[in-house]
């Protein structure tokens, strides 16, 4: 069968962030047809006025629905797309040129039903989403699971840039309604199903992430209280590596106590690994300001993730409630 791609893309509240996603679509090397299909999340500030310039420039479909979360709102537009093939994206992404013809590529050389690919700091970001984008990609952070490394384990896309095909889709029944933690759950059941994933590491996007210090610790403490719940639904997919950022936080508390009675090895230790994050980022950034600002955000990162997972992990193991009944605000109510 001929692949027909089709991109999904959930918007709240960014018309500007949207119009940048669209105006890099315009400009796809890509010689085949595909559409792009624009659901509208319960926002306040609507986005119509954005789509509507370009639906002479691009195929282009965009409906409206009552706020139910990102997941839902990707469940929403693939049953409505026409294509064989979704692509997902975060409204705070910019695709390169190439992008689509480099998926294709890969695709027909090796199929998969799903694919991931990584994420890249534009040259027009600010300082703070350089270093945000750092810490969230590099291997000294986050083992490089979303910055491309090709995993010795199976490669788990992230839909800020995830393909799926639409068997796959049908078979899974789409995003749950946890959130964050939704791309996780759906590869592994896309997995359960025998399916398999890879990463395309040509079809990187330039992802904005349009957060600050605050918002960032938010995210990253959500991402961290919802992995012990994913733990227990797919008790098969559990690793230790999930503990390091608990432990990290703990270690370094245990170091800064010891350093006050002159016990200093831990706490150099940890400078050490500093020191050398410092220097990667500026090899990699190229700007001692972005490599400083990585350093806080690594920090920002480990302390907000580390605290999450500790505490969901200690809520869910205790309690008898449901995960839902624990943490609400890490579920949305549905409309499927």
């Amino acid at each position: 069968m001929k692949r027909s791609f089709s991109f999904i893309i959930p918007v709240y509240n960014r018309p500007n962030e949207i119009r940048e996603l669209l105006e890099s679509l315009t400009g796809q090397t890509y010689t085949g047809e595909f559409e792009v299909v624009i659901v509208e999340d319960g926002s306040t500030v609507s986005s119509v006025d954005v789509i509507s310039a370009y639906k002479y420039a691009l195929d282009i479909s965009y409906y409206e629905k009552s706020n139910s979360g990102p997941g839902d709102s990707r469940n929403y537009g693939m049953r409505l797309a026409k294509g064989n093939y979704f692509i997902v994206l975060d409204s705070d992404c910019i695709l390169p040129p190439e992008y689509l013809e480099q998926a294709e590529k890969s695709l027909e050389n090796d199929f998969v039903h799903c694919y991931g690919g990584p994420d890249a700091a534009h040259d027009s970001f600010s300082d703070i989403q350089k270093a945000i984008n750092y810490t969230m990609t590099s291997f000294l952070t986050t083992g490089g699971i979303r910055g491309g490394k090709k995993a010795v384990d199976k490669f788990q896309p992230r839909s800020f840039n995830m393909g799926i095909s639409k068997e796959a889709f049908e078979t899974v029944g789409g995003y749950g309604n946890i959130h964050p933690g939704e791309d996780p759950d759906l590869t592994i059941r896309i997995w359960n199903k025998g399916y398999n994933t890879k990463l395309i590491s040509e079809a990187f996007v330039y992802h904005k992430r349009r957060i600050d210090w605050r918002t960032f610790y938010v995210q990253v403490n959500k991402f961290g209280m919802v992995r012990p719940i994913l733990n227990k639904w797919h008790p098969e997919t559990v690793k230790l590596t999930y503990w390091f950022p608990s432990i990290f936080c703990l270690g370094l508390i245990t170091a800064a106590v010891l350093a006050a009675f002159s016990i200093l090895w831990p706490i150099a230790c940890y400078g050490v690994y500093y020191l050398l994050l410092f220097l990667h980022a500026f090899l990699k950034t190229k700007s001692l300001k972005v490599a400083l600002l990585a350093v806080f955000a690594a920090i920002v990162q480990f302390v907000g993730y580390g605290y999450g997972f500790l505490k969901s992990t200690i809520f869910t193991t205790f309690k008898k409630s449901a995960p839902q009944d624990i943490f609400p605000n890490l579920f949305f109510k549905t409309n499927s």
